[in-house]
C-alpha cells in the first residue's frame, strides 16, 4: 500500500485557477467518493480550503494517476493544470501531511485554522466510507504530530490566521478602524475570528449576514453586532465601510454594477472590500471602479510575508520536531509490516517442535499429564529463546529500512520476504522511485500539474 497526496495551494496556483477546483462542504463528500472509485484508490480523503485542495490517497498501484481525476472532474484541459500541481509519494507524502496538519504549510504560518479544516475533511471522508486502517494510522499520527508542535514550541503563540492578516490590512487601509462600521458577509469560522479581531481594533457597528438566519444571530450577539436578512444584503452594505466577506457562494455575490450603486449611496465615500473566500465573492472588475479597493486572499500574502520572517526561527524548530514524527511513523509502519514475516517464522518453528515431540513420543512412552506439561513448556521454552535473536533482527531491520538485511535473514531462515510488505522487505520507496524514471527523487517535489 502505498501513500499519494496530490494538489495545489497558494504557493503553487494563483487564485484565478484554485477557484475553479475548490469543493464546498456540501459537494465534499459525493466528490470524495468519486475518488475512491478511481482504479487503485483503497482509501482516501479531500481537503479543501481557501489555500489548498488536496487529494490523500493510499493505493495499490503507482499508475494511479490522480491528476487525470481532478481534470475530469472539474472539465479542466491538463494543460491548464501542468506546472500547478504538487504531488509527494510515501515517505515525502507523509510528511508533508504532517506540515500541513502542522500549519508550517500554512499562508500564515503558525495559524490554528488549518487542523481543524483536515480533521473536519477526514472526519466527512469516515463518513463517506472512503477511511480505512492505513488513512485513519496516518491522519491520526498526523493529529498527534500536529499536536505536538504546537504544545512543545511557541509556533502558535500570538496567533495569527487569514482572518486576522485581512483586519490587519484594513487598519493598514485606514490607519484606524476606530468608528468604522464593518459589514460580515458569511458567519463562517472565518468571518468569526475576523469580527473578534475587529473589536479589538476598536471598529464601531458590525452589521452581519448569513443565509441562515439563526448563523447570524449567533455570530452577532457575543459582538452586539445587527443581523441583517441575507435578502437584504445589497440595501444595507453601502453602510459599510469595510466588507469582509467570506461565503460558500459559487459564483460572484459582489460585482461591478452593485459597486457603482455603493458609491452612489455613499456620495463617493470609499468601501474596502477584503474577499476571504475561495472561489471569490468579489468580482476582481470591482477594482477598475474609483473609491472601491478590493483584496482577495492572495493580496494577503504581501501582508503574511511579514509573519514568516518573525516566525522563522520558531518553524525551524517545529520541521525537526515533524522530520522525528514522520521517522517514528515509518519506523511503526515498518515494524507493523514485518509482522507477517516473524509468525511465519514462529509457524515454522512450532511446526518443527511438533514434529520433533512427535518423532519420539513412542520412546517417551506413556506420559502423565505433569510429565506432558513439563515437556511442553521444555520444549516452548527452549524454541522462545531460540528465536528472540532472529525477530529482534528482523524488527531492528525493519525499523533502520535496511532491505539487504531483512532480505538476508528472510533466505537463512527460508521466509517468503513478499509476506513482509512493500516499506520492510522491498527496496525502501524513495529507492524504488528513483529507479522509475517517471517517479519522483527523494526529498523533491515533483511538479505534475497543480494548484493549491
Amino acid at each position: 500500500m502505498s501513500y499519494t497526496v496530490l494538489g495545489v495551494n497558494h504557493k503553487t496556483a494563483p487564485i484565478e485557477l484554485r477557484e475553479r477546483i475548490a469543493i464546498s462542504r456540501d459537494e465534499l463528500p459525493e466528490v470524495t467518493r468519486a475518488l475512491a472509485a478511481t482504479p487503485g484508490v483503497s482509501e482516501c480523503m479531500i481537503v479543501s480550503t481557501c489555500n489548498r485542495v488536496e487529494l490523500i490517497t493510499a493505493t495499490d498501484s503507482s499508475e494511479v494517476d490522480l491528476s487525470a481525476f481532478l481534470c475530469n472532474q472539474f472539465g479542466l484541459d491538463p494543460a491548464l493544470l501542468s506546472g500547478h500541481i504538487y504531488q509527494h509519494r510515501d515517505q515525502q507524502a507523509v510528511r508533508h501531511l504532517f506540515r500541513v496538519a502542522s500549519s508550517l504549510d500554512s499562508m500564515v504560518v503558525g495559524e490554528s485554522q488549518i487542523l481543524g479544516q483536515v480533521k473536519e475533511a477526514f472526519a466527512t471522508a469516515r463518513a463517506a466510507g472512503t477511511v480505512g486502517s492505513e488513512l485513519d494510522h496516518l491522519l491520526q499520527s498526523a493529529f498527534s504530530a500536529a499536536k505536538k508542535v504546537r504544545s512543545e514550541t511557541e509556533i502558535g503563540s500570538n496567533s495569527v490566521s487569514i482572518a486576522s492578516v485581512a483586519v490587519e490590512l484594513a487598519r493598514k487601509i485606514f490607519g484606524s478602524l476606530q468608528g468604522r462600521t464593518v459589514f460580515l458577509v458569511g458567519a463562517g469560522k472565518m468571518s468569526e475570528l475576523a469580527a473578534r479581531h475587529l473589536v479589538q481594533q476598536g471598529a464601531g457597528t458590525i452589521l452581519v449576514t448569513n443565509r441562515t438566519m439563526e448563523r447570524a444571530q449567533r455570530m452577532a450577539e457575543p459582538f452586539n453586532g445587527q443581523v441583517i436578512p441575507f435578502e437584504k444584503l445589497y440595501d444595507y452594505a453601502a453602510e459599510a465601510d469595510i466588507i469582509i466577506t467570506s461565503t460558500g457562494a459559487p459564483h460572484h455575490i459582489f460585482r461591478r454594477e452593485h459597486g457603482q450603486a455603493f458609491l452612489h449611496k455613499r456620495r463617493n465615500r470609499p468601501m474596502f472590500f477584503i474577499d476571504i473566500a475561495v472561489p471569490r465573492d468579489v468580482d476582481p472588475a470591482m477594482n477598475k471602479v474609483e473609491g472601491l479597493f478590493v483584496y482577495d486572499i492572495d493580496d494577503l500574502q504581501q501582508v503574511a510575508a511579514a509573519h514568516i520572517a518573525e516566525r522563522k526561527s520558531i518553524a525551524a524548530g517545529a520541521e525537526v520536531l515533524v522530520e522525528g514524527e514522520v521517522e517514528r511513523f515509518h519506523q511503526r509502519r515498518r515494524t507493523v509490516n514485518v509482522a507477517p514475516v516473524i509468525v511465519a517464522l514462529q509457524r515454522q518453528a512450532e511446526e518443527l517442535r511438533q514434529a520433533e515431540i512427535r518423532r519420539i513420543q513412542s520412546r517417551l512412552g506413556s506420559l502423565t499429564a505433569e510429565q506432558a506439561a513439563a515437556v511442553e513448556a521444555l520444549t516452548r521454552g527452549l524454541m522462545n529463546k531460540f528465536l528472540h535473536p532472529p525477530m529482534q533482527a528482523l524488527k531492528q531491520a525493519a525499523r533502520e529500512n535496511d532491505a539487504v538485511r531483512l532480505d538476508a535473514l528472510c533466505e537463512t531462515y527460508s521466509l517468503p520476504n513478499s509476506q513482509a510488505g512493500p516499506e520492510a522487505v522491498a527496496a525502501p520507496a524513495e529507492q524504488s522511485n528513483r529507479t522509475s524514471p517517471d517517479a519522483p527523487a527523494p526529498e523533491r517535489q515533483t511538479s505534475v500539474a497543480g494548484r493549491r
